[in-house]
């Protein structure tokens, strides 16, 4: 699988522990940057990992920040992305496989390097369950998706 993957500042640090365990896996890896920790801005760098799965040159992605957060509501904004944060391998393997789940987020200031490598290896071992109740439950969320587009949710 073809991984991308984003951090900002907050994230540096953490990232080539998660990029060495990516390719340990056999995946590749494009990588969007940040490189240093001088400071960038979040979104930015989660609009550049949205849009190399949307313009399939990634299958998932990665994104760090400090806590997950700011950078998961930041890729979540863009339509056809599924971000979660996931602190734990149970959310991370279980994101994918009941939910579709395309980008994982990642709390550099919650999560030290060794649970981050877990939780990644379950991310990418993960696989969509298929099952009719988990494909009818992201059909929904999706048909909220295509409503909402531009026009609010109804």
């Amino acid at each position: 699988m073809k991984i991308v993957f984003g951090c900002d500042h907050a994230g540096f640090l953490l990232k080539q522990e998660i990029l060495d365990t990516v390719r340990k896996a056999g995946h590749s890896v494009l990588d969007v940057g940040t490189n240093s920790t001088l400071p960038v801005d979040y979104p930015d760098i989660a609009a550049l990992v949205g849009k190399a799965i949307l313009d399939k040159k990634a299958e998932r992605g990665i994104l760090v920040c400090g806590s997950g957060v700011g950078a998961c509501i930041a890729v979540n904004k863009l339509p056809g992305i599924y971000a979660g944060i996931c602190h734990d391998t149970y959310s991370a393997h279980q994101g994918v496989e009941h939910d579709d789940m395309n980008v994982l987020c990642l709390g550099s200031r919650i999560v030290g390097p060794e649970l981050a490598r877990e939780i990644v290896r379950a991310f990418l071992a993960a696989k969509f369950s298929k099952e009719e109740r988990h494909r009818r439950r992201v059909a929904e969320v999706r048909a909220i998706e295509s409503r909402s587009m531009g026009k609010g949710v109804r």
